[in-house]
């Protein structure tokens, strides 16, 4: 598991690390591993170190410096480095660094035809600290550099990004490569700053240790194999977890078969489905046992999945409530999510665990007050604590948090995600980790990594459908379980 830090809890742990050593050896650390990707980037694609042309835009703070010294390191290779000043001053032990290691300092006019000329830019502009938009003069060099045929390595994180939101200034550096030290920082991994990240390198600066427990975390397939409950031998189909499923209606009938199809296909011993389309999923899921009656009609049901096309109607109205009055878990999605907007207080009496899947209209609904293009982090955290419940927000980056603040991202899927479908699949997903005793921050966040690898598998960087990711849920799942 990645943990993902603050920018508040990276500068404590830096503070820590600085008390202890000697002057400039963390920046010396990160200028080494900054320096060394930008040296294997260089030889890959251009062939060699020495000879390249390397510009370094440097910004006034430590990120600067960081910039300077790597230069320095590669012009040491024999590169041709030049520094580019974009704000009032320059950090003076790197410039000096620099000059001594034979690369030069230019003046701002001069800087145009250096970047479309270069081979590599770094990008030390900003540092984890920098808000707001790029102003002159590194607003047009960063332009400049965006354009440019160079590569573009970003140190710490792209410019113009912000640390811990991941919102986007305008003019924000698009990199090919983020050279980020120590600590992954959620800016990161949240659209749209991850889109302006390009590859992700971590290097090791040694602050690690000092950093506190966090909060963010960021699954990996190791985490979700033990998430992933595997049968026994003395196992059998009532064991296993019994998935209650409500949902379709005349008007969306595959919503139904999709949201088995993700139980059926993720853990489920048995799946019991409850609505108007039980011929669509007996037809397509004939070991689904089906009934168009009440959710009493059911048998025992360990937890439920309600919402997915279910229709906006009083009849879906009524599903929603008696679902929501069951104790056991809950996994609330799409129409489910509307109707619940309205009637907010049904969650207020519930003691057995809730999930709410919502994408970003659907979470304006549930919380009108709340903005998550300035924060989705603490947006979704503050959603969670409200109603006591674990909130899975969809999108590029799946944010998930619960009631007491812990908050997992997942960044295992696809953009060939994105079409009709494939939340149905990931709420019979969720439901079905429920329903085998799975806790929900661990149901929500592990159903997620398996439906980011199953979107992989189906797309294979090619349109898909969300049949096809249903499908595809059982070879993720022992992607996972055997990497």
């Amino acid at each position: 598991m990645h943990a993902v830090h603050t920018v508040e809890e990276v500068r404590a742990a830096e503070e820590s690390v600085l008390a202890r050593t000697a002057d400039g050896a963390l920046m010396l650390r990160a200028a080494t591993g900054l320096a060394r990707t930008c040296a294997h980037l260089l030889s890959t694609h251009h062939g060699h170190v020495y000879g390249a042309r390397v510009v370094v835009l440097a910004g006034t703070g430590n990120n600067g410096g960081d910039a300077l010294f790597a230069g320095a390191l590669l012009a040491r290779r024999g590169a041709q480095v030049v520094a580019v000043p974009t704000g009032a001053g320059i950090h003076e032990a790197g410039s000096l660094a620099l000059h001594r290691a034979g690369g030069r300092v230019l003046e701002l006019a001069d800087a145009t035809p250096v970047i479309e000329n270069a081979h590599l830019v770094v990008d030390g502009i900003l540092g984890i600290g920098g808000k707001g938009g790029l102003r002159e003069p590194a607003a047009p060099l960063a332009e400049l550099s965006t354009a440019s045929d160079a590569i573009v390595v970003a140190v710490d994180l792209p410019s113009g990004v912000d640390a811990d939101t991941g919102t986007v200034a305008e003019g924000a550096i698009w990199a090919d490569v983020t050279v980020t030290f120590g600590l992954l920082k959620p800016g990161l991994l949240l659209a749209p700053g991850s889109m302006h990240v390009g590859l992700l390198e971590l290097v090791d600066v040694g602050i690690g240790g000092d950093a506190v427990v966090p909060s963010i975390t960021c699954l990996e397939a190791a985490d979700v194999a033990g998430i992933v409950p595997r049968p026994g031998p003395l196992d059998h189909k009532y064991s296993q977890g019994v998935t209650g499923v409500v949902a379709g209606s005349a008007r969306y009938p595959g919503a139904a078969s999709l949201t088995v199809s993700g139980a059926l296909h993720t853990k489920s011993g048995l799946v019991r489905y409850v609505g108007s389309e039980a011929g669509t999923v007996v037809s397509d899921w004939p070991t689904a046992i089906v009934s168009t009656g009440s959710i009493a009609d059911a048998g025992r049901v360990q937890a439920w999945a309600v919402g997915p096309g279910l229709g906006n109607d009083a009849n879906a109205l009524q599903y929603v409530k008696d679902v929501l009055a069951e104790p056991v878990p809950v996994v609330v999605d799409a129409d489910g999510l509307t109707q619940l907007a309205s009637s907010l207080e049904l969650l207020g009496s519930r003691q057995a665990p809730t999930v709410l899947t919502p994408h970003a209209r659907e979470f304006a609904r549930l919380a009108p007050d709340l903005d998550l293009s300035e924060d989705p982090i603490t947006a979704v955290r503050t959603l969670a604590a409200r109603f006591r419940c674990t909130v899975l927000l969809k999108g590029t980056t799946t944010v998930v948090a619960d009631a007491v603040g812990q908050v997992r991202l997942n960044v295992s899927g696809t953009p060939w995600l994105a079409t009709a479908g494939t939340g149905d699949v990931l709420t019979g997903v969720v439901a079905a980790l429920l329903a085998a005793g799975v806790s929900p921050l661990d149901a929500a966040s592990g159903a997620a990594f398996v439906h980011g690898i199953a979107g992989r598998l189906a797309a294979d960087d090619a349109p898909t459908t969300a049949v096809a990711v249903a499908t595809a849920i059982p070879a993720a799942i022992k992607a996972v379980i055997r990497p």
